[in-house]
């Protein structure tokens, strides 16, 4: 297909609201991203009701914003594309029910999108020439995952969270902590200041043939050492936990995936998701990437959080593949890797 197709995107899965305009899958046009996280900061993390009413308010003008950006009207996009899952139920129907709209006024294709699919299709945006096969980290809030990409659309799950996502972990760590949320951030911010070694939290390892992570037995851990060092009297560091719990995390994430690299003859690694933001595992991964000899690609921060440029990504590959989505799509909250 000679002609350039151009997608506009919708993501509302959980306290972002997002739009984009994506050319083939690669050029960025426009991303717009309403974040709700100072409104969420009081709460100590997302409440899905107040997240839901926001989505609501700014929609529209999101929307707009990114259509403006990328210098186009609605009847000139190609197709609309929207995560449906996996995500918060309340937030996914607003993004979706107005891009069901959108299309069905505009008369263009709806293509349904998932929100784990689209963060691994950020690195096709920053990395113009990257083809499958890869291996891909995802690592976010609420999702962590290695993924080995097999082709376009080909994903089998080779390792996922049994329990805590990272991300997940980070926030209830921080919260401990007194750190605020998000606590991705504020924990490798502190860290830089303490000693990884100071104290030696567990790693999770299942002593079968499986490379699944768990991080509910650290979070515990971390848990349980602040609340004997205040039953003690002890006085806490919080540099050197914030180290030694995120060297844990760290660790386990980069031994797992460069393992995988080795099983399925892969040598490139792509990063995604909120938590491929963090300079200690981009350091880590880069550090086993080249003892390795294996090729570790990332996107920039604004793509590894929750944004729409990575679902317009994704969907123009289902796009050229001829995917196409009914009007009565319905939100999926519990969507999993590679289902339709």
């Amino acid at each position: 297909m000679s002609k350039d197709v151009k997608i506009l995107a919708i993501e509302s899965s959980c306290d972002e609201t997002a739009a984009a305009v994506v050319v083939n899958g690669r050029e960025l046009l426009s991303n717009v991203i309403a974040s709700q996280i100072d409104i969420h900061k009081k709460f100590g993390g997302v409440v899905p009701e107040v997240a839901s009413r926001k989505h609501v308010e700014v929609i529209n003008a999101i929307v707009q914003e990114a259509l403006e950006q990328a210098n186009l009207e609605a009847k000139d996009i190609d197709a609309v594309a929207v995560t449906y899952g996996p995500g918060l139920v309340g937030a996914l129907l607003v993004g979706l029910q107005y891009a069901k709209g959108l299309a069905y006024a505009l008369k263009k294709p709806l293509i349904g999108v998932n929100h784990i699919e689209g963060h691994i299709s950020a690195n096709f945006i920053e990395h113009k020439d990257l083809e499958p096969p890869f291996v891909c980290l995802v690592v976010s809030g609420g999702h962590t995952f290695i993924v080995h990409m097999k082709d376009y659309g080909d994903f089998e799950v080779i390792a996922k969270t049994r329990d805590d996502a990272a991300g997940e972990a980070y926030d209830k760590v921080a919260r401990a902590l007194g750190l605020g949320y998000p606590g991705g951030p504020a924990i490798d911010k502190l860290a830089k200041e303490g000693n990884e070694n100071a104290i030696k939290f567990p790693r999770s390892n299942f002593h079968e043939e499986t490379l699944d992570f768990s991080f509910s037995g650290l979070k515990s851990a971390v848990l349980n050492y602040l609340n004997k060092m205040e039953m003690t009297g002890q006085e806490v560091n919080k540099a050197d936990v914030a180290a030694s719990f995120q060297k844990a995390v760290v660790d386990v994430l980069t031994d797992n995936v460069i393992k995988t690299c080795t099983m399925r003859k892969v040598n490139k690694i792509a990063i995604a998701g909120g938590v491929a933001s963090n300079t200690a595992l981009r350091n880590s991964l880069i550090k086993a990437g080249a003892e390795h000899n294996i090729d570790v690609l990332f996107p920039p921060p604004i793509l590894c959080t929750d944004n729409a440029a990575m679902i317009a990504s994704a969907a123009y590959f289902e796009y050229m593949r001829g995917v196409r989505s009914p009007l009565d799509l319905n939100a999926a909250p519990n969507l999993k890797l590679g289902e339709r």
